[in-house]
């Protein structure tokens, strides 16, 4: 049987401008600078201002700090109101001004254009250097599509996992290009003797025989070392040096010396950098400066476009508005105006928005660890997202928006703004301290240790108790594993 009741319930929905806000909110600059072209390219009314322009219009409507604080609070109160519904009856007017179109675009300080950005050197892949040597090398034609192919299949440390056999049978198969298996081999060796020595290496083993039999190092101390890889390379990886010594017959003097040869060598040939040189290159969003004993922050958006809306269109948007009869045609087009005007207002709103969410979350965050700006990673305080949530009035979400991927450049190194945020521990003299900290104080006692009888886990975890540090011995493997520090065996040396 069918009924009708009437439910009173409680919701909350965002408008689509907050949705937009929000997913700019998370960008990093380079994201934000390649979404700002996107939207020039979809939305006439926007425009891209010039570098000289900006600086001009902004010299001359230059306000006081007053009328900027008053300026500022009024966008945010526009902003937390946004309502995605509209009035078509809106005065196109309000936006004819300039000085009402400086608060529409997104504003640098015009001494930020002092400061050149430094321009990076172009630099060749190491795939690009590859196959330059590659085709200088004495191979038939399917042999030099072959060594095209083994090296486009290289990981990011230059390693070659892949079945040789299986690349060899699929260009049989797909491009016609017959290699027998031993060619194939010989062809991969060759690759291996490329600059850098050991490329293309199938396992670390393999790697680094190639570097011992291709660079000229002592024959004496290179034959022994090849011995130690060859035949008793398990004993060498877990550090069962008398095991080696005893097998082969050498003093440990020998031994110490053979040792310090295979370290000489280079394990990642590939440095991380097959692709590009310059993928692993860290943009910073903000920048964190010591000018005369205090410390400035800036948003490093040099790179961003400077949007504002066309004063072209506005004007024909405002002349349709005006007339009195206006065709079928002409309506059209000023509903479609009027769509692209409310959009590029409120993206421009969102950018500006972004910029000061930004702005005031950095330095909450500078002031909560200004110790750590000061005097390093051991000054780091413990500190959570609700904590500068807290401090900027805004919801916890929001920091981790602008936490996640985003990173400051400054005088201590470049961090990752997550960096930061740590959960904290009580000391013996009721201080709290950082896990990051801990971190610290494990990787100098690791650091500092003897070599010939590294400390175990239990011992590290008895010296931080002497510290007024109270942690358990699986938490002290924990850290050490995050380090990438190994256990006590594996880092005990002759």
């Amino acid at each position: 049987m069918l009924s009708l009741n009437q439910r009173l319930s409680l919701q909350q929905k965002l408008s689509p401008q907050q949705i937009q806000y929000q997913k700019l909110l998370q960008l990093n600059t380079l994201a934000l600078e390649q979404r700002i072209k996107t939207e020039l390219e979809l939305n006439p009314i926007l425009e891209e201002i010039a570098a000289e322009e900006m600086e001009l219009e902004q010299l001359e409507n230059e306000e006081s700090p007053e009328q900027n604080d008053e300026k500022q609070k009024d966008d945010d109160d526009e902003f937390e109101n946004l309502d995605s519904s509209g009035d078509d009856e809106f005065e196109v007017e309000d936006y004819m001004n300039e000085s009402d179109l400086d608060e529409e675009r997104i504003n640098r300080s015009p001494d930020d254009d002092d400061k050149t950005q430094p321009i990076a050197p172009s630099r060749v892949s190491l795939t690009e250097r590859l196959m330059d040597q590659l085709h200088l090398l004495d191979l038939t034609e399917e042999q030099t599509i072959l060594g095209e192919v083994i090296i486009q299949s290289l990981d990011r440390d230059g390693y070659f996992k892949q079945d040789l056999n299986k690349i060899a049978d699929d260009l049989a198969m797909f491009e016609h290009v017959k290699v027998t298996y031993k060619e194939a081999e010989e062809v991969l060796k060759k690759i291996q003797t490329l600059e850098p020595i050991g490329i293309a290496a199938r396992d670390l083993r393999e790697c680094l025989l190639i570097q011992l039999r291709n660079i000229k190092f002592d024959e004496y101390y290179s034959y022994l070392a090849e011995q130690v890889l060859e035949k008793h390379y398990t004993d060498f990886v877990n550090k069962r040096f008398e095991v080696i010594q005893k097998n082969l017959e050498m003093s440990r003097e020998t031994l110490k010396m053979v040792l310090e040869l295979i370290q000489k060598l280079d394990p990642k040939p590939g440095e991380g950098n097959i692709e590009s040189e310059e993928s692993n290159q860290i943009s910073p969003d903000f920048i964190i400066e010591k000018l005369e004993g205090n410390y400035i922050v800036t948003l490093n958006d040099k790179s961003v476009p400077s949007v504002t809306i066309s004063q072209t269109y506005l004007e024909m948007l405002n002349s349709n508005k005006r007339k009195r009869k206006i065709s079928k045609r002409e309506k059209e087009t000023h509903k479609f105006l009027r769509e692209k005007f409310e959009s590029a207002k409120w993206f421009i709103a969102s950018i500006q928005q972004r910029r000061q969410t930004l702005m005031k979350i950095m330095r909450a965050i500078l002031e909560k660890q200004y110790e750590f700006f000061e005097f390093g990673p051991r000054a780091l305080k413990p500190m959570i997202y609700k904590d500068i949530a807290d401090e900027v009035q805004m919801d916890i979400s929001t920091i981790s928006r602008v936490v996640n991927g985003k990173y400051v450049q400054s005088p201590v190194g470049i961090h990752e703004l997550k960096y930061f945020f740590s959960e904290g521990l009580s000391t013996d003299s009721g201080d709290e301290i950082s896990n990051k900290h801990i971190k610290e104080l494990i990787k100098e006692i690791c650091d500092n240790e003897n070599k010939k009888s590294p400390f175990s886990d239990d011992k590290i975890a008895s010296m931080l108790k002497d510290k007024g540090i109270h942690i358990a011995r699986r938490t002290v493997a924990k850290y050490r594993e995050q380090l990438m520090i190994p256990v006590a065996r594996l880092r005990k040396e002759l």
